[in-house]
């Protein structure tokens, strides 16, 4: 084969994927339904079977991924406005336990059983027992949700008496021993400030920090390269 064909092929072929995941949006990675498997599969087998194929030209991998990027693109336009439609392209949730009572035809209608059920529950919910579920409800994405029974939920500040605090994001000011300027402006600090913080922690200059962050209500924090 040759490698310069070859090497154009993938090129126009990674730039043709990457237009087509950002026209179709992130769903196709967040929120993967069999059907959004499928069609990104397709996608990669498009073009993958082009690169090692002679007799498939760059115009004929251009059409095949714009046409399938098209009929993608309009399904999920037609989900959003048309429910029904939605129902059959993506699913709809099933409610597998219900008031703590598991439903044998969920179970069945999902191709579940009891021990994947108790998995899932571990893997993505860290809930150990079934006792603890009041209702459990399986997304299209194959992801679950869950409302624990009340007696094993978590206390909440309100429950507790205690004053609620507001929260905070966390303000990356230094990653790999390099300054985060427009984090660090937006911290409403300069690198002169952001200096003598470090100094304070016995650290001379912005490379010798690994990483630094700045929380309003907690203040400054940094790691040094040395891991100290």
């Amino acid at each position: 084969m040759n490698l310069g064909q070859t090497t154009i092929e993938l090129i126009f072929g990674f730039i043709a994927l990457l237009i087509a995941a950002k026209i179709l949006g992130k769903t196709q990675i967040s929120q993967l339904t069999p059907f959004d498997f499928i069609s990104a599969m397709v996608l990669g087998e498009l073009v993958g079977n082009s690169v090692y194929d002679p007799e498939i030209k760059i115009w004929s991998i251009l059409y095949a991924l714009i046409l399938w990027t098209a009929l993608i693109f309009t399904v999920e336009k037609l989900t959003q406005k048309f429910r029904g439609l939605r129902r059959t392209f993506e699913g709809n949730p099933s409610i597998i336990i219900r008031q703590g009572k598991i439903d044998r035809d969920q179970l069945k209608q999902n191709h579940l059983d009891i021990d994947q059920l108790q998995q899932m529950l571990r893997q993505q919910k860290d809930i150990f027992s079934i006792r603890e579920v009041e209702y459990m409800i399986l997304e299209p994405n194959g992801q679950i949700s869950v409302m624990k029974k009340p007696k094993y939920e978590s206390p909440t500040l309100e429950d507790l008496s205690l004053k609620q605090k507001p929260a905070y994001l966390p303000i990356t000011l230094i990653s790999d021993g390099m300054v985060v300027k427009d984090n660090l402006r937006e911290s409403g600090h300069d690198e002169e400030w952001l200096l003598n913080q470090l100094k304070k922690r016995n650290v001379t200059k912005f490379e010798d920090a690994l990483y630094a962050e700045w929380v309003e209500d907690e203040g400054f924090f940094c790691l040094k390269m040395n891991g100290q």
